[in-house]
């Protein structure tokens, strides 16, 4: 599993202070996509469990939750760096293009936001988007917290 970047998020998950993981190997490819750099696998860098450690470590006490954008093609990968990031105290969030992902990873997740982007649709941020933000235990939609009264 490669990433394309590391980055401290604010929006991408409402109330929380993310560590954003940019997967590479994006296979759904979303036409209009504004990371269409994720979709090539071998873009990026080697997340290695090394390396996603000291990552959780530096930012934990500040982040609270690690978020995905992408990697749910590496399964058993993904899996097992949501069980650490929750065995660290982080809540855990996949942003996926896919509507559904297997339930061994969804278990590990506290949020999870489904759907491929449709431009006409719009994203979170639109009343007509056909993507979903999920709070994965009690399976409530969330996208209200994404619009602007």
């Amino acid at each position: 599993m490669n990433y394309s970047e590391i980055e401290i998020v604010l929006q991408e998950v409402p109330g929380e202070i993310s560590i954003c993981f940019s997967i590479t190997g994006c296979g759904v490819q979303c036409k209009g996509c504004h990371s269409s750099f994720l979709w090539n696998k071998h873009n990026g860098t080697k997340l290695t469990e090394e390396v996603y450690k000291s990552i959780l470590t530096k930012y934990n006490g500040f982040a609270s939750c690690v978020l995905f954008m992408g990697g749910e093609w590496c399964l058993n990968e993904l899996t097992n760096y949501f069980k650490i990031a929750k065995n660290l105290g982080f809540k855990t969030c996949l942003y996926t293009g896919e509507t559904e992902i297997p339930k061994k990873l969804k278990v590990e997740l506290t949020y999870l936001k489904t759907g491929p982007w449709v431009e006409s649709l719009g994203g979170l941020n639109s009343k007509k988007t056909n993507q979903k933000f999920i709070e994965v235990q009690t399976n409530q939609i969330l996208n209200h917290l994404f619009l602007k009264n």
